[in-house]
């Protein structure tokens, strides 16, 4: 498929990028005969990084993440692209134009770059992942993408296989390789960090890469954080039962203040 787009030729004033060159609506956003597609295991663990980026200096509908979703890179080449398995943009709205999702991410028209790129190791792609395939093609091969031509502040790589976590940081116009005493780091520049988290997610238990706060703690997802919630105000209640007994209103009355069950009340009443 090629661009349906020709260049338009600038004017005085000059146009914009979103009047003069191709936008997502002109290029390639997906292709079911494409090799390298998500399985169950990339899906769910994008989705877990997603749920978990929360970094505290952008607002949400700031913050741009996407799995899988085409990145489109060189102007002079708009019909390269690359598909990392996640990423991630800050500064830019949640919404394409302020207004519907994105078919793909197209750096001259978005004007940012991902802050990190996250790639999910697969036999199949694990040496391009990691920078060890042959490189100075046309086009350039993922690791130049990230490196040489959006240079990519963070570039981490996580292998499911072997539970080996990568983190490589951009150093003048290079990744270098950072040492981890665990399998976890701080990434300044996002005030976040992202390390290997062993629990159950989706039903499944192993271990999962996810994103946590200043404080070392595991930011939780939205469905954990509604249930820590609901545990916290049960445990508030909990705690109110004997202050209010004590106090002599009756059960019933307890109840009522509560918004509890006159059961209830008498079973944690007796805890």
């Amino acid at each position: 498929m090629s661009v349906t787009k020709p260049f338009i030729e600038q004017t005085d004033p000059p146009r914009s990028p979103r009047e003069t060159l191709p936008t997502m609506y002109d290029l390639k956003s997906e292709s079911v005969e494409e090799s390298g597609l998500p399985d169950e295991y990339h899906l769910w663990q994008a989705e877990l990084c997603s749920a978990t980026f929360c970094p505290p200096t952008h607002q949400s509908d700031r913050i741009f993440v996407a799995s899988d979703l085409n990145l489109y890179y060189d102007v002079n080449h708009p019909n390269w692209y690359k598909r990392p398995d996640w990423y991630a943009v800050v500064g830019v709205p949640r919404l394409y134009e302020e207004r519907e999702l994105r078919l793909s991410y197209v750096i001259w028209q978005e004007g940012v770059r991902p802050i990190v790129a996250i790639e999910l190791l697969s036999p199949g792609t694990r040496q391009e992942d990691l920078g060890q395939t042959e490189r100075g093609g046309s086009p350039p091969t993922k690791w130049e993408v990230y490196e040489q031509i959006l240079a990519i502040p963070y570039y981490i790589v996580f292998d499911r296989y072997t539970d080996e976590l990568r983190v490589f940081w951009l150093e003048g116009d290079r990744y270098r390789q950072r040492e981890l005493t665990e399998p976890r780091i701080w990434l300044p520049t996002l005030e976040l960090g992202i390390g290997l988290w062993f629990g159950d997610y989706r039903g499944l238990e192993r271990q999962w890469l996810r994103w946590y706060d200043a404080q070392g703690n595991w930011i939780p997802t939205p469905t954990e954080a509604a249930q820590q919630r609901a545990e916290s105000a049960e445990r508030a209640q909990q705690e109110a039962i004997p202050r209010l007994l004590d106090m002599g209103l009756s059960v019933e009355q307890v109840a009522e203040a509560l918004g509890l069950s006159v059961e209830q009340v008498n079973q944690w009443g007796q805890e």
